[in-house]
């Protein structure tokens, strides 16, 4: 490994980040990539990628988050796989390249009937493509997929040996609209039939996002996505429909319900982002408090997006993350 393009776990410097993700870690990973499509909870089809490290110790299953896809972590996966870990990833539905209702002509709205939907389809790529890798299976997941791992842990509790949990989604941020007036919002928009219609304060996707308002605090990996975003398609999710709303904000009371946690056995280490506008942070500790075993640490510098940040503060947070998985 070229340690003039990557620290010693297998992460990019941002020097040289996009010529170095385009021209060595995409082509290294294309040649341990294999693409299949996993049957949804419902037989939706949806698009997942599996990852071979040369000798596996264990494999990670990758959940992204909201508006997101597996390929945004390629830098992620490019580290686990020369650390000695296989990877699943695969796109959520409604995301990327996995099946989205045809009933929304813009490909850049986001829209899910019941939060469940994407739990069991969590269930289906487990069972499907992770049976077939080495144990044991860990767990990386961000923001809104972090909700479904929440809750997909409290349901299937022996699954995974550990997991991570990357400013999950434990409660969205409304952006100081009260919870009561956004559940009637959602609910009136939906009796009317519009819960499939985007959210007034939304746009549909016009072109790249400018770096100060996104979730991420560093400036070659948020160009090097922005790119990628733009040549696809499929990568051009970015806002929610209200029936996505309605169905985020029930997460909270399914996720902290009575003696759901408490049914999660496995350690689980949870970041938040010190300048986090998504998330909430107070759901998140209130979820690490319940756990067995778990631990909740701050990240500072850090914006939503904690995998996305400069190499200051990335570096040692992911490395944190391997050793965490290794012990």
């Amino acid at each position: 490994m070229d340690l003039t393009r990557f620290n010693p776990d297998g992460l990019a410097l941002s020097e040289r980040y996009a010529d170095t993700m385009d021209n060595v870690v995409l082509p290294w990973l294309a040649a341990r990539r294999k693409d299949v499509a996993v049957a949804g909870s419902d037989g939706k089809p949806l698009f997942c990628s599996r990852f071979n490290a040369d000798r596996p110790g264990g494999t990670v299953l990758i959940v992204h988050g909201f508006t997101e896809n597996a390929d945004k972590y390629a830098e992620l996966i490019h580290s686990l796989l020369r650390c000695g870990y296989s990877v699943v990833a695969y796109d959520q539905r409604g995301h990327g390249r996995s099946w989205r209702d045809p009933a929304i002509s813009d490909i850049s709205l986001t829209d899910v009937d019941r939060f469940e939907t994407y739990v069991a389809d969590m269930k289906a790529v487990c069972d499907a493509v992770l049976a077939g890798t080495p144990k044991p299976w860990l767990l990386f997941s961000h923001s809104m997929g972090g909700g479904v791992s929440a809750l997909f842990l409290e349901s299937y509790p022996g699954v995974f040996a550990k997991a991570v949990f990357c400013a999950p989604m434990i409660a969205p941020n409304l952006g100081g609209l009260p919870k009561t007036a956004a559940r009637l919002l959602c609910g009136a928009e939906g009796l009317l039939g519009r819960g499939k219609k985007r959210v007034l304060v939304s746009k549909p996707y016009a072109g790249t996002e400018r770096f100060d308002a996104s979730c991420a605090t560093g400036r070659a990996r948020f160009d090097w996505y922005e790119a990628l975003r733009a040549r696809n398609a499929a990568f051009q999710n970015n806002g929610p429909s209200y029936g996505w709303i309605r169905e985020a904000m029930r997460v909270t009371k399914l996720a902290l319900a009575p003696d759901a946690v408490e049914r999660i056995a496995i350690p689980v280490r949870i970041y938040t982002a010190e300048n986090d506008g998504s998330v909430m942070p107070d759901a998140q500790a209130d979820f690490a408090a319940r756990l067995r075993d778990g631990r909740r640490t701050l990240i500072p510098g850090s914006k939503h997006e904690i995998y996305r940040s400069g190499d200051d503060v990335l570096f040692g947070w992911w490395h944190g993350i391997l050793e965490f998985f290794g012990e």
